[in-house]
């Protein structure tokens, strides 16, 4: 959990800015890049794994990589959310490893969870139709499948649907082919293992189940507009984007 302190700029979750302003807060979910513009302070809240208890936060939740990634906050939602991590960062400072104080921190977290849930975001589907539902499953199917095929058919098979349901499905939901979608997934995780790991470009494309490099190339040039090398080379810098690889 981010959240904007002082200056203006932008803030960049899985390659898309954000502008930001004082009250700017933004959740990056496990395996998302990020990466700060200049001219921002921000402070930074993160746990680990089963630290925060469950909460009843439908229809999001706190690691669901489809959930809301920004919001504005003003008002009583702005000082409400600034004094919780303004809180937790004394507390931390303050306090030791105790049982008492991990006690406190968590309940201090989990308040702090449910005052942004509250906040409501813009909303990034229309109302729930049958074709969101459909994408949203697609989805979801996508996110644990994409490393091993890029068939369609295969995903409209686990589905219970055929090609052309779940294509309607994705343009109606989100203007995109069940194939675009599912490239689309692809290639975000190609341009996060570049921008965030020293992995050979060689290597990121066996990751993502191109055997050959060329073909891996090619992709990516279609989907990205550059060759993967200049795509690493234009991301290198003072701001290199970051994935964070364990809560705190």
């Amino acid at each position: 959990m981010v959240l904007v302190t002082r200056g203006r700029g932008w803030f960049a979750v899985d390659f898309v800015r954000y502008p930001c302003r004082p009250g700017t807060l933004l959740w990056i979910r496990p395996g998302q890049a990020f990466q700060c513009g200049p001219g921002l302070e921000a402070a930074m809240v993160g746990w680990d794994e089963g630290f925060l208890p469950t909460l009843p936060i439908a229809p999001w939740t706190v690691d669901d990589p489809f959930g809301p990634v920004c919001w504005q906050l003003a008002g009583e939602d702005e000082d409400a959310v600034i004094d919780g991590v303004s809180q937790l960062v004394v507390d931390c400072e303050r306090f030791g490893p105790g049982e008492a104080a991990v006690a406190m921190l968590r309940h201090q977290l989990a308040v702090l969870v449910l005052r942004v849930a509250m906040v409501p975001p813009v909303p990034a589907l229309p109302d729930s139709t049958v074709e969101v539902d459909a994408y949203l499953r697609f989805r979801r199917e996508v996110e644990d499948g994409f490393t091993s095929s890029r068939r369609v058919e295969l995903y409209a098979e686990r589905l219970g649907c055929s090609v052309r349901t779940l294509t309607r499905a994705c343009l109606a939901a989100a203007g995109r082919s069940a194939k675009q979608v599912l490239d689309d997934r692809v290639a975000l995780e190609a341009k996060r293992l570049l921008a965030c790991t020293d992995v050979p470009v060689a290597s990121v494309g066996e990751q993502l189940g191109f055997p050959e490099p060329t073909h891996f190339g090619r992709f990516f040039a279609r989907e990205v507009g550059c060759t993967p090398g200049a795509f690493r080379a234009a991301v290198a810098g003072a701001t290199k984007p970051r994935v964070p690889h364990q809560r705190r």
